[in-house]
């Protein structure tokens, strides 16, 4: 079970994640879109911060369903 300190800020961290990775996207397919080659760390971005926030995010899920069976 997560603490109950550490939900807000987890659930914060992963919205920024996936804000972050969802720009990182956006500025692939643009980069794409004009025939050029993005860098690697945006490249990096975009294919591993979607999976990260959404591992996060179902951690969150899991854990709220979990302590409200609790009580």
């Amino acid at each position: 079970m997560i603490p109950h300190d550490f939900r807000r800020p987890l659930t914060i961290v992963a919205a920024v994640v996936a804000v972050l990775s969802l720009a990182a996207v956006a500025a692939v397919m643009a980069v794409a879109f004009a025939n050029g080659v993005a860098p690697v760390w945006v490249t990096s971005t975009a294919l591993y911060g979607l999976p990260l926030a959404f591992i996060l995010m179902a951690a969150l899920v899991v854990d709220s369903v979990w302590a409200r069976r609790r009580q």
